[in-house]
C-alpha cells in the first residue's frame, strides 16, 4: 500500500511537470511574467523575458534565441522606454493587450491592439517562429512580427499595409547598449515599383530593386526562397528557412549593414554569410544621373554611353554628384531609339509605370510614344511585363545581371562610332579615334595640343575674386580661400551667352537685380544675376552671397558656378533651372494644376533637407532669412532647390541667435520676434519654412490672404480650420484629384507647428524632416503669431525700433514695436 501510494504521489508530479512544461511557451488573461521569469517555445528554439543589452542597467522585455551560447535577441517590446529596476511585469489585459508596467504600477508599454477582446480565452503564445502573438479563441490579435526591430526572421515581413498604412521596416539599434532607435532603417519603398531601401537619417543609403520575378535586381542571392507580394492591399518582402537550414537571421548593424548571420555550431559564433552593402559602387547614386559605377575602374564613376559629365570640373575632381548629360538632345517622334545594355544593376524605379501583361514589344512601343520615358525593360524574368522610367536614371552600377535595360537614344547616337567606357569624357576620345584613323598621326597631335591649350585657358579662369581693395580689413584669408572655389567669367563670355542680356533673355528680377538665361559656348545652360545700379541690395550682399554659397554642396541648394567682375558690372553664374521658381506654378491658376499632390510633398520634403543642411549639416551654420516661394527654384525633375544667398547671415562656433537693427526679409514670411526686436536664429527660418509649406499645401499667398467672414492671414486661416477639424478646406482644388489626406493633414500640422508665435515652440529643421519621414504622432500646435492681417501689418510706436527692408516689395517700412 506504502508502495502504491508512493507511486500514486511520484506519478502526479510528473504529470504536472509535464503540464507546467506544455505551458511554458503561453500565458493566459491574469497571469504574469515577472522579471526572472521566461517563456520558452514548443521546440525551445526562442525564450522570451528580461533582459538587460550590453552593459547597460536597463531593463528590457525582449526574445532571443534559447539554445544558442551568445544571447542574441531578436525583439524587444519597450524599446524606448527601459525600466529603471527589476519590478517590471508583463501580462495580457482582457481587452486584447500586452502590458508592461513597473512597480508603481504604471504603464511602461502596450502592444495597443486593435479591436476589442472580451472573452477569456484570450492568450500569449510565443511561437517556433520567434513571433509573440496574441491569440483570442483561435482568432489573431496581435503579433510581435508587426514590428520588427533590427532583426528580420524568417516568414517576417517588411512592406506596407496599403489598407491600414502601417509600415513595418527594420531600424538599428542606437548602440550595443540601447536598442532604441538608431539612424539607420531598411524597407520596402512603396513609391513607382516598389523597390529596397537603406536609409541613413532618412536619406538613401543603398538600393535594391526592382523586384525581377525572383529577387531584387542588384542584390546578392540569399541561398533561401525569397518572396515578394505586391497588390490592391499590401506590399511586402519575406525569405524562407527550409526545415534543415541552419539558425539564420537578417541582421541591420549598427553601422548600416544589412547582413545575413549563420549560427556555428563548431565555433559557437554568427559567422556573417552575406553582407549586401560590399563596396563604394552600393552608395546610393554615387555616380548621380546617368552615370554608371564599376568597382574594378578607376575612377569607379563613368558616364552612359552616349553621355557627358554634367559638370567636368567637379566631376575630374571626383566629385560625381552633378551626374552626367545627354551629348546630343533627343528628337521625340523623329527617329528616337534605344540602346540595349545588360550586365548592369537597374536605375532607381522611384517614378516609374509598370503593367503586368504587355509583352516586350508592346513596352517599347509605349515608351517611344511618351516623350519623358527615358527606358523601359522587362518586369519580370519569368513572366514579361513592362517596366518604363520617367525620369533620369539614377543608381546604376555595373553587376552581374542578365536583365537587359533599353535606354532611349537620338538615333544618331545609335550609329556614331564608340569606344569602351574607360572614362569621363568619351565624346572626345571617340573624336580622336575617328580622325586618327583618317587623317594620320600628325593631325591627332595637333588636335592634342589644341586641347591641352584649351584646358590650360580654361583652368587660368580659376583666379582670385577681388570683391574689395586688399586694404579692405574684412576681406580675410579665409573670403580669399572661398573665393578661389569659383570660377571667373569674361563679361564678354556672360554677354554673348545671353545675347547682349536680351529681353528675350530676361527669367525675371529680384531684389538684387534681373536674371538672364545663357548658354556658354560648351553649351551648359546658366542663370545670370546682374547687380542692378537701382538695386537695393549691393556689393554686401553680393559678397555675402559668394561667401556662403561657394561652401555649400547640397542637391536641394542651387549651386553657384562663378562671378564676374568687370567696371561697374557684378554678376553672379548659376546653374540654370528650366522650371524657375515655385510661386510661378503654386500661385497661378494654370501653373497650380501641373503640380500635383505628390511632386509638392517632394518640394516640402526638399526644401526641409536644404535647410536642414544650412542650420545643422554644412561646413557653415547658415540662417536664410528670406525664404519665400520666389526663392524656390525648380529644376526640369521638379526638385526643389533653395535660392538667394544675399540675405544670409553665417553663424560660428555656438552661435545660434543674433541681433539687428535692420530687418530684411519678405512680408508674410517673417518671424514675430524677428520683425518686431531684430531678433533672428534657425528659427526664423523654421517660421519661414511653415508659411511656405500652407502656401504649398493652399496655392495661396500669406501676405494679401483675404476672407469675407474673417480678417485672417493665411496662418490665421489654417489655423481655425485646424481648431475646427477642417483642415482639408483649405487645400486648392487642383490638388485634390491627388491629394493623400494622411500626407496633406500631417504637412498643415508641420506647418502650424512652424510658425507658432515663440521661437522656443517651435521645432527645429532636423526634428521635421523626420516628422514628415514617419507617421509618429505630432504634438498639438499652440496659436500662431500674425493670426490676421491687422496683427502682420500694425505695431504700437516705440523708440528703439528695427527698420524692415523688404525684398518682396518696392517700398521700405519702419515698423514701430508693440
Amino acid at each position: 500500500m506504502a508502495k502504491f501510494t508512493i507511486f500514486f504521489l511520484c506519478f502526479s508530479v510528473l504529470i504536472s511537470i509535464l503540464i507546467t512544461c506544455s505551458a511554458v511557451d503561453t500565458i493566459a488573461v491574469n497571469q504574469t511574467i515577472k522579471d526572472g521569469d521566461t517563456l520558452v517555445s514548443a521546440d525551445q528554439t526562442f525564450k522570451m523575458g528580461f533582459f538587460s543589452p550590453g552593459t547597460s542597467n536597463h531593463r528590457y522585455v525582449g526574445i532571443w534565441y534559447n539554445q544558442i551560447s551568445v544571447c542574441t535577441v531578436v525583439w524587444v517590446a519597450n524599446t524606448e522606454t527601459p525600466l529603471n529596476d527589476t519590478s517590471g511585469v508583463l501580462f495580457t489585459v482582457s481587452q486584447g493587450a500586452l502590458q508592461l508596467v513597473n512597480g508603481n504600477n504604471s504603464a511602461i508599454w502596450s502592444s495597443n491592439s486593435s479591436g476589442s477582446v472580451t472573452t477569456s480565452g484570450l492568450v500569449a503564445r510565443l511561437l517556433d517562429t520567434g513571433n509573440l502573438v496574441l491569440i483570442d479563441q483561435g482568432s489573431l490579435v496581435w503579433q510581435s512580427f508587426d514590428y520588427p526591430g533590427d532583426t528580420l526572421l524568417s516568414g517576417m515581413r517588411i512592406g506596407v499595409d496599403l489598407i491600414s498604412g502601417k509600415r513595418r521596416l527594420l531600424t538599428s539599434w542606437k548602440s550595443e547598449d540601447d536598442p532604441s532607435a538608431g539612424q539607420y532603417v531598411f524597407k520596402v519603398d512603396p513609391n513607382g515599383y516598389p523597390q529596397l531601401f537603406e536609409m541613413q537619417d532618412l536619406v538613401p543609403r543603398s538600393r535594391f530593386g526592382p523586384w525581377n520575378g525572383v529577387t531584387f535586381n542588384g542584390m546578392p542571392n540569399l541561398g533561401y526562397n525569397s518572396k515578394f507580394v505586391f497588390n490592391e492591399t499590401e506590399i511586402y518582402y519575406e525569405y524562407e528557412l527550409a526545415n534543415n537550414s541552419p539558425v539564420s537571421r537578417m541582421h541591420l548593424s549598427l553601422d548600416g549593414k544589412i547582413q545575413l548571420l549563420n549560427w556555428n555550431n563548431r565555433t559557437q559564433s554568427w559567422t556573417i554569410s552575406l553582407t549586401a552593402r560590399i563596396d563604394n559602387c552600393a552608395r546610393y547614386g554615387i555616380c548621380g544621373p546617368y552615370g554608371i559605377c564599376n568597382i574594378n575602374n578607376a575612377p569607379a564613376c563613368s558616364c552612359l554611353e552616349g553621355f557627358e559629365p554634367r559638370r567636368p570640373e567637379q566631376w575630374n575632381l571626383a566629385d560625381w554628384s552633378g551626374g552626367c548629360q545627354r551629348i546630343k538632345p533627343l528628337a521625340c517622334g523623329n527617329g528616337d531609339g534605344f540602346r540595349t545594355m545588360s550586365g548592369i544593376k537597374f536605375p532607381d524605379t522611384n517614378h516609374s509605370w509598370y503593367d503586368l501583361n504587355m509583352t516586350l514589344g508592346e513596352c517599347e512601343a509605349v515608351c517611344k510614344r511618351n516623350c519623358s520615358c527615358t527606358a523601359y525593360a522587362s518586369l519580370d524574368i519569368r513572366s514579361g511585363g513592362c517596366l518604363l522610367w520617367f525620369d533620369d536614371l539614377m543608381d546604376i552600377r555595373v553587376y552581374d545581371e542578365s536583365q537587359e535595360l533599353h535606354i532611349r537614344m537620338p538615333a544618331s547616337e545609335l550609329t556614331s562610332p564608340t569606344i569602351p567606357e574607360s572614362g569621363s569624357n568619351k565624346k572626345k576620345q571617340t573624336i580622336i579615334i575617328v580622325v586618327s584613323t583618317s587623317l594620320g598621326s600628325a593631325l591627332v597631335c595637333l588636335i592634342l595640343a589644341l586641347y591641352a591649350a584649351w584646358r590650360k585657358k580654361k583652368r587660368s579662369r580659376k583666379t582670385r575674386l577681388d570683391l574689395v581693395e586688399p586694404r579692405d580689413e574684412n576681406y580675410t584669408n579665409e573670403s580669399r580661400k572661398e573665393d578661389a572655389e569659383l570660377s571667373t567669367f569674361s563679361l564678354s563670355m556672360i554677354a554673348k551667352s545671353t545675347n547682349n542680356f536680351s529681353l528675350n533673355n530676361k527669367l525675371g528680377e529680384g531684389g538684387f537685380g534681373p536674371v538672364y538665361k545663357g548658354v556658354l559656348e560648351d553649351g551648359r545652360e546658366i542663370a545670370v544675376k546682374r547687380l542692378s545700379e537701382t538695386s537695393r541690395q549691393g556689393i554686401d550682399e553680393f559678397k555675402n552671397e559668394v561667401g556662403c554659397v561657394a561652401k555649400l554642396q547640397h542637391r536641394n541648394l542651387v549651386k553657384l558656378l562663378g562671378y564676374c567682375i568687370q567696371g561697374d558690372e557684378r554678376l553672379l553664374i548659376y546653374e540654370y533651372m528650366a522650371n524657375k521658381s515655385l510661386d510661378l506654378f503654386i500661385f497661378d491658376t494654370s501653373g497650380s494644376s501641373m503640380l500635383d499632390w505628390p511632386r509638392r510633398f517632394r518640394i516640402i520634403h526638399g526644401i526641409a533637407r536644404g535647410l536642414l543642411y544650412l542650420h545643422q549639416d554644412s561646413r557653415l551654420r547658415i540662417i536664410h532669412r528670406d525664404l519665400k516661394a520666389g526663392n524656390i527654384l525648380l529644376d526640369k525633375e521638379m526638385n526643389a532647390k533653395i535660392s538667394d544667398f544675399g540675405l544670409a547671415r553665417r553663424f560660428s562656433g555656438y552661435e545660434t541667435e543674433a541681433n539687428t537693427n535692420r530687418v530684411v526679409g519678405t512680408y508674410g514670411y517673417i518671424s514675430p520676434e524677428y520683425a518686431v526686436h531684430g531678433l533672428f536664429s534657425v528659427k526664423s527660418d523654421v517660421f519661414s519654412f511653415g508659411v511656405l509649406v500652407l502656401e504649398i499645401v493652399s496655392g495661396k499667398k500669406n501676405r494679401g490672404f483675404s476672407q469675407e467672414e474673417h480678417n485672417n492671414t493665411l496662418i490665421g486661416y489654417a489655423w481655425r480650420l485646424h481648431k475646427e477639424g477642417k483642415s482639408l478646406d483649405l487645400v486648392s482644388p487642383s490638388l485634390r484629384p491627388s491629394c493623400i489626406d494622411s500626407q496633406v493633414l500631417r504637412s498643415i500640422h508641420i506647418g502650424l507647428l512652424c510658425v507658432q508665435h515663440h521661437a522656443e515652440d517651435r521645432p527645429t529643421m532636423s526634428s521635421v524632416v523626420l516628422m514628415l519621414g514617419n507617421e509618429n504622432a505630432l504634438p498639438p500646435p499652440k496659436q500662431p503669431a500674425f493670426f490676421t492681417e491687422e496683427n502682420l501689418g500694425k505695431f504700437d510706436s516705440t523708440s528703439s525700433v528695427p527698420t524692415l527692408d523688404s525684398v518682396d516689395e518696392v517700398t521700405i517700412t519702419l515698423l514701430n514695436a508693440r
